[in-house]
């Protein structure tokens, strides 16, 4: 069955998606999905303040979140190491990965190894950055997502939406839909009479993926922390899904982004306070899995921790840009910011939707790639710069300072280029015209005729033009240049004096 099913499932990827103006226009469009963004967020954004306002300690907690991100990231190869050292001392295997390829191909060669057809996963971001269920269906393996969302998401072959709710574009509905239409072809199906009831959704989840569970001969997780002091791996989850999958099969293979590490395991109370608050509204997290190596008749028999790069050390070069690093995947930036809820994740083009997205999604990829990438250089402008987002963010990361700078990289990249764009061109034009005062006159009378061809009740409306400029114009009025210039009227008033104009 499985391999049936590995070769009749097509893993979608963000990969080839249109540039977030492009998306952002598609999805302003949809208005079921506005309607379904904007109960789920408002909702979420609500239980959060709530949450947030019972410490009174909350901004010292955030300050300590940022202070020990920020030894992490200026001592990142000693803790590396160390951790490295205690994974090993604890049974574990430790790979390091310089790119998504190298990431993947250990996944694929660890489950080779052991003649595994099906893995089951945790909720994991670094997975679904380095399109890891897709690397391993090209390899004939089947991989479930077992997150509620998560497995919303796969069954509709769709694409995650958001960090921590990656289903939030879903109603009730399309989700009683989806699982009446898919878990059959899959594994066991749906009851019978499934309603959109939320507790039989979970029912009917919980039936599905028990099989995958016990059958499973191998698991692969992300991790929200490790600790290099002691070498533990930390998941955070609110199902139970992560506890099975972390303890039931075999071999267990975690993915970990290398800026994850906590120096000791003291500074894990910090963000076990920080995360459930602003990722779900929580005072404690349901379910934290913790593990150190292998424990015989304990868990998992092997144990393997890849350290995935991935871009990241390109961002940490950047001093403005590497505070981005401090992201702790809580989602609460995404929550309150205006442009993510009316077009939703999707249209960012990337598994990092949202604000922070918008910074780290360009950093990971290079936003000076040759050639330029449209959809990386259009990231940085997807923004208000209302800074709702630094404001709850509980590890206080400037997203909008660094919108800023990386929106300046793209311009400075885009003038860099040989052949220049249309900005580049108007602004050059523009300053062409106002050097020389004949030329600003010559201008100004083109205006005047203009005006007395095209104006309609002082004001010009749908002005004719090509391209890009056609596009601007053509949804603004704009007022009509004056039929006489100031210089010219300056000149009436004021006579030349003996042969020279005052």
């Amino acid at each position: 069955m499985t391999q049936e099913s590995t070769e009749r499932r097509v893993v979608p990827t963000f990969l080839g998606m249109p540039p977030f103006p492009d998306a952002a226009r598609a999805a302003l469009a949809n208005g079921q999905l506005r309607t379904n963004l904007a109960r789920a967020t408002t909702t979420i954004r609500l239980k959060r303040a709530v949450a947030v306002a019972e410490r009174p300690d909350w901004q010292e907690l955030r300050a300590a979140g940022e202070a020990i991100k920020d030894d992490v990231l200026a001592n990142l190869p000693e803790y590396l190491e160390r951790l490295e050292a205690r994974v090993t001392e604890a049974g574990g295997v430790v790979h390091w990965a310089r790119d998504a390829a190298e990431a993947n191909a250990i996944v694929v060669e660890v489950a080779r190894a052991h003649g595994v057809r099906e893995v089951v996963k945790v909720k994991s971001m670094a997975t679904q950055e380095i399109e890891l269920n897709a690397a391993l269906t090209e390899a004939g393996i089947d991989a479930w997502e077992t997150d509620l969302a998560e497995l919303i998401v796969q069954l509709g072959n769709d694409l995650p939406s958001h960090i921590l709710v990656p289903a939030i574009h879903r109603n009730r509905g399309e989700i009683r839909d989806i699982f009446t239409a898919e878990m059959g072809a899959v594994g066991r199906p749906a009851p019978e009479g499934l309603s959109d009831v939320p507790a039989e959704l979970a029912d009917a989840a919980r039936l599905h993926l028990r099989e995958k569970f016990l059958r499973a001969p191998m698991a692969v997780s992300g991790g929200n922390f490790a600790i290099a002091e002691t070498g533990t791996v930390v998941v955070l989850e609110s199902e139970g899904n992560g506890r099975m999958c972390l303890t039931l099969p075999p071999v267990l293979v975690t993915v970990l982004g290398i800026e994850k590490l906590l120096p000791t395991w003291r500074d894990l109370e910090v963000f076990l306070q920080l995360l459930p608050r602003s990722s779900t509204a929580e005072r404690m997290n349901p379910y934290t899995s913790m593990w150190t190596g292998v424990h015989p008749g304990d868990g998992p028999g092997e144990f393997h921790l890849i350290l995935l790069d991935n871009g990241r050390t390109d961002t940490l070069v950047d001093p403005v840009g590497r505070a981005a690093l401090r992201c702790i995947r809580c989602s609460a930036c995404l929550n309150v910011c205006p442009v993510y809820e009316r077009v939703g994740g999707r249209a960012y083009g990337s598994v990092y939707p949202g604000p922070i997205g918008a910074i780290i999604t360009p950093q990971l990829r290079g936003i000076n790639r040759h050639p330029v990438d449209k959809q990386t250089s259009a990231l940085p402008f997807a923004s208000t710069l209302c800074g709702a987002c630094f404001e709850v963010c509980p590890v206080r990361i400037d997203i909008p300072e660094i919108l800023l700078h990386l929106r300046g990289q793209v311009i400075d990249h885009k003038r860099a280029r040989l052949v220049p764009g249309p900005e580049r061109i108007t602004l050059g034009v523009a300053g062409w015209v106002f050097g020389r005062p004949w030329r600003l006159a010559a201008a100004q009378r083109v205006g005047a005729l203009a005006s007395r061809l095209l104006a309609r009740g002082g004001r010009l409306r749908r002005i004719p033009a090509p391209g890009w400029a056609g596009a601007w114009l053509s949804t603004r009025d704009m007022t009509a240049p004056a039929l006489r210039s100031f210089r010219a009227l300056w000149r009436d008033r004021h006579p030349t004096e003996n042969g020279k104009r005052p």
